[in-house]
């Protein structure tokens, strides 16, 4: 992207950043936050987006993904720099002259208090870049037709997981297994569960 363009983007994204109180851009910001200390597992932008209009701020689902991403970055990167809440600000503002005092304030602010956290976190996310499990369903089913079954109308497991990616993106994983395979696959669960109890 030409820097121009780039320029271009960053203005606009600050521009729709100005258009919310402080009160709400330190929600907001406390959102993503919390997900970078690890304290949840993804931002979610749809209860953003819903704090947003109950306060009559309207804006297209793009500009507030664009926000969100936006903020998500910028604390990502701070945090892997280990930048104080005053680098953070004078980056910012080399990045866009259209900052409001009073966002800068606000994101000084919450960076100074959490800046420390996010870093630390980072840091052993960066030891366990692995994804994390949010969700896992299963449901047995009949076999009709199959590859790798030796005969029809066998019964398989039927895997759905939902794995959070470092990136902060889930994404859904799912496979099947014959019954006997499950049975293996829920005793290593169990097995796994009384170790961790351990810990």
């Amino acid at each position: 992207m030409p820097a121009a363009e780039e320029s271009y983007g960053i203005n606009k994204i600050v521009d729709n950043i100005s258009r919310l109180s402080p009160d709400l851009l330190a929600e907001a910001c406390q959102h993503i936050l919390t997900y970078l200390q690890g304290q949840t597992r993804g931002v979610d932008s749809a209860e953003i987006s819903d704090r947003f209009h109950r306060a009559g701020v309207r804006l297209e689902h793009e500009a507030l993904q664009n926000i969100v991403r936006f903020l998500l970055l910028t604390f990502r990167s701070a945090g892997k720099n280990n930048l104080s809440g005053d680098d953070l600000v004078s980056r910012l503002e080399e990045g866009s002259n259209k900052w409001f005092k009073a966002s800068l304030q606000v994101l000084h602010r919450l960076w100074s208090e959490h800046g420390a956290s996010v870093h630390a976190q980072q840091e052993v996310q960066a030891m366990l870049s692995i994804g994390q499990l949010v969700d896992m369903q299963w449901k047995l089913g009949m076999a009709v037709s199959s590859d790798t079954c030796r005969s029809l109308n066998s019964p398989y497991v039927s895997v759905l997981m939902r794995i959070v990616e470092p990136s902060g993106h889930i994404c859904q994983k799912s496979f099947e297994m014959t019954v006997p395979q499950f049975q293996n696959f829920h005793k290593q669960f169990k097995e796994m569960a009384a170790v961790m109890e351990t810990v």
